[in-house]
């Protein structure tokens, strides 16, 4: 059985854990992890919740992403940090590792109309998450220059 994003609920309270991990395994500054695994833990519920009203995925890795690039430069600017310092761990539950995953079993399982449509999927979401950080941070640099 391959994992399902729809198998988590709102209840789930697994992903700061996973971000704060992440965190440090990246080595972020103590006083930061935290606050990175609350990015991460916010981009989740936006994340789960454009999901459920969309039941698109790729809508909802570009609606988190944003949140979490919004949150991200807050951050950045309340604790005197780079961006980058809470954007990579909380960027993290948006990442399309199911797609990838999915993609890689069907090539291997000689599925190549699977593993297309998987493929696509994960471009597509990859593609919705830059494109929001891109959004984000030129707002960001709109909003500095005045």
């Amino acid at each position: 059985m391959l994992w399902e994003a729809d198998s988590y609920d709102s209840s789930d309270n697994r992903c700061i854990f996973a971000v704060v991990s992440f965190g440090i395994i990246l080595e972020l500054p103590r006083k930061h992890i935290v606050s990175a695994g609350l990015v991460g833990a916010v981009g989740w519920v936006v994340y789960l919740l454009v999901n459920q009203s969309s039941h698109s995925i790729i809508a909802a890795a570009f609606f988190s992403s944003l949140v979490v690039a919004l949150v991200s430069h807050i951050f950045a600017r309340v604790f005197k940090a780079p961006v980058t310092v809470f954007l990579v761990a909380g960027i993290l539950p948006s990442v399309p590792g199911a797609s990838i995953y999915r993609s890689v079993y069907h090539m291997i399982g000689n599925m190549p109309g699977q593993a297309n449509h998987y493929l696509m999927e994960t471009l597509q979401i990859a593609g919705a998450i830059a494109m929001a950080i891109f959004i984000m941070d030129s707002i960001f640099r709109l909003i500095q220059k005045k």
